[in-house]
């Protein structure tokens, strides 16, 4: 490859560099939620609130479907794929499941990636 990990170093957040210097890769989700009828922002609201401070969580975004007025795309990214499923456990994720379940009717697609960097990362 004509361009190495050491000339591109200035651009590659530290997560993806350090992965790329042999730590374990990065964990990344990609997943639909269906939501009641009109109820979309509201949920997408009680989602947002609901994720601060969770360790080894490196990206997490909300963001409405285009196409269907019911849905949401949430893109995750963890430092681990055990950060996340220890996640689950949180005060603040059970309260936001809690807050958030009456409006969710349902998953789409899901999607499990290995992130290796990029903008905020």
């Amino acid at each position: 490859m004509w361009l190495s990990a050491l000339s591109l170093s200035p651009f590659l957040s530290k997560a993806s560099y350090a992965k790329q210097q042999g730590n374990k890769p990065m964990y990344g989700l990609i997943g639909k939620m269906l939501c009641v009828e009109g109820k979309r922002d509201e949920l997408a609201s009680i989602l947002v609130k609901g994720i601060a401070g969770m360790p080894g969580c490196l990206s997490y975004i909300v963001a409405n479907d285009n196409i269907d007025p019911n849905a949401l795309w949430i893109t995750e990214v963890w430092l681990t794929q055990t950060d996340h499923k220890s996640s689950l456990a949180l005060p603040s994720v059970q309260e936001a499941i809690k807050q958030g379940r009456p409006f969710i009717t349902g998953f789409g697609e899901r999607f499990e990636t290995t992130p290796i960097g990029g903008q905020g990362l």
